[in-house]
């Protein structure tokens, strides 16, 4: 784990959560919060050590957490080099939590753990208790740090030097553990300190949206004139198109700006989160490729990707884009004319997306949305899929044993899927120039009877049930006219 921290420290994360082997929610089997991993004593001293042995430790902070109850626990953690210490099963109980283990069903007897009306009335818990509990660690802790001659928490962290082992050589087991690293305590390098004190530089003020995207796009975001530009984009550029959204999110909220208000053409390799959280009126089209979480948290814009124009390979054969494309995106529309990697629109909850093919577990926990798939897909399709609609064209028969039929049901098109179904196609050509989406479309009968419904059967369900109610309120309708 010392190896992990340095590397993401190293890559400006801010934080870094070491979690013992101790804790874990209600739903989990008990084998697994009591037995999986080692204790964060092990892992948050090596992370401290290996931070501090690589001049790194002054730019994160440590965190770390797992069946942490009492000051005694507190005053370890940062004695071991953390700097903020997680609680969760403590304050839990602290609010009425009785230790059911049924979190995940539903049914806490306690109301804690539940969506259930009858149940949440029975919650007696007040912020008070959780409260108090804090003050009785606070000052367990004040009088730890009395005893040890410590002021403030910050000159506490890392002074492993003030730590012992109990005296276990009368145990059979343990008096032959040799636990002598965790109280290592290596050298300082001239500068750097054993716990936070400086912030990560994250170069947001050199990223393309606020060297570039921001000003291009200022007349539309002001006064809603139309904007176009063209530009190279690099695999360095990473999440294109995030803060130019939140500028637009800030001033308009969720309802954005009119259809491809900035319409901005890219050409090249885009780097991570290519049109992340993409707002309503900005379309984001790429001649190139793309790396992995494209359209993450697509919020209603529209991302078009394509192979270069002087190409001579087949887009339906080769990747355009990388793995969990549309990750939990909302809403918005996005073409790839090629394939692309696995968990293709995972936990998608409202966009539309077409592609020519993609890897496995495709539509995993998909909630909402539509999917197009021109050509083949990977293994576990549609797991968990619990919303929405996907069409998969399986002109060979060879899709059913690769879709996770759990949750989701296999059906032929409907009359009433047709015009969606046929609008996202002809938009894919229309933008992405698709020669496989241009030839299904010109023989759209043989088409149509080889294209595959996956559709949730709870979703199928909702809507049936939904069109029964409208049905019956025009029927009254009716009767009082």
């Amino acid at each position: 784990v010392g190896t992990v921290a340095a590397g993401v420290a190293k890559a400006k994360a801010d934080h870094i959560l070491i979690s013992g082997d101790s804790g874990g929610t209600g739903a989990s089997p008990l084998t697994s919060i009591k037995h999986a991993g080692i204790p964060w004593e092990m892992g948050l001293a090596e992370a401290q050590q290996v931070l501090i042995m690589n001049g790194l430790r002054s730019r994160v902070i440590l965190q770390t957490d797992g069946q942490i109850k009492t000051g005694r626990d507190v005053a370890i953690a940062l004695l071991l080099g953390a700097e903020e210490i997680g609680f969760s099963t403590a304050p839990l109980i602290a609010s009425g939590c009785i230790m059911m283990r049924v979190c995940h069903l539903n049914t806490c007897p306690v109301g804690i753990a539940t969506q259930d009306p009858e149940l949440r009335k029975k919650f007696a818990g007040q912020p008070e208790h959780v409260i108090n509990f804090m003050f009785f660690i606070a000052e367990e802790l004040r009088q730890i740090m009395a005893e040890l001659g410590f002021r403030k928490v910050n000159d506490m962290v890392g002074q492993v030097d003030t730590l012992e082992f109990a005296d276990v050589s009368d145990h059979w087991k343990a008096r032959s553990i040799d636990l002598s690293p965790i109280l290592h305590m290596p050298q300082l390098r001239s500068g750097d300190t054993r716990h936070n004190t400086t912030t990560q530089d994250h170069g947001l003020e050199g990223t393309l949206d606020n060297t570039r995207l921001l000003k291009l796009a200022k007349p539309a975001i002001e006064a809603g004139v139309k904007v176009y530009a063209e530009m190279e984009i690099k695999n360095v550029n990473r999440t294109v198109g995030a803060t130019l959204s939140g500028e637009i999110a800030r001033r308009y909220g969720d309802t954005g700006l009119p259809e491809d208000t900035i319409h901005i053409q890219f050409r090249g390799s885009a780097g991570q989160s290519f049109g992340a959280f993409l707002a309503r009126g900005v379309r984001l089209e790429l001649e190139g490729d793309a790396n992995d979480h494209l359209g993450k948290g697509l919020s209603g814009g529209k991302i078009i990707v394509y192979p270069p124009k002087k190409s001579d390979f087949r887009p339906e054969e080769n990747i355009i884009a990388g793995n969990v494309i549309c990750y939990g995106a909302t809403a918005g529309e996005v073409y790839l004319r090629g394939v692309v990697g696995e968990r293709f629109c995972v936990r998608n909850s409202g966009a539309s997306a077409v592609v020519e093919g993609c890897g496995d577990h495709g539509c995993e926990y998909m909630t909402g949305g539509r999917v197009v798939v021109l050509s083949r897909t990977g293994r576990n399709f549609a797991a968990g899929m619990s919303g929405g609609i996907a069409y998969v064209y399986d002109p060979d028969d060879k899709f059913p044993p690769l879709c996770n039929r759990e949750m989701v049901a296999l059906e032929s098109v409907k009359d009433e899927d047709v015009p969606e179904l046929k609008r996202l196609m002809e938009n894919h050509v229309k933008y992405t120039g698709s020669s496989i989406a241009s030839l299904l479309l010109s023989d759209w009968e043989t088409t149509i009877n080889r294209i595959v419904k996956v559709m949730p059967v709870d979703y199928r369900r909702v809507l049936e049930a939904r069109k029964a109610s409208q049905r019956v309120s025009q029927e009254r309708m009716a009767v009082m006219r």
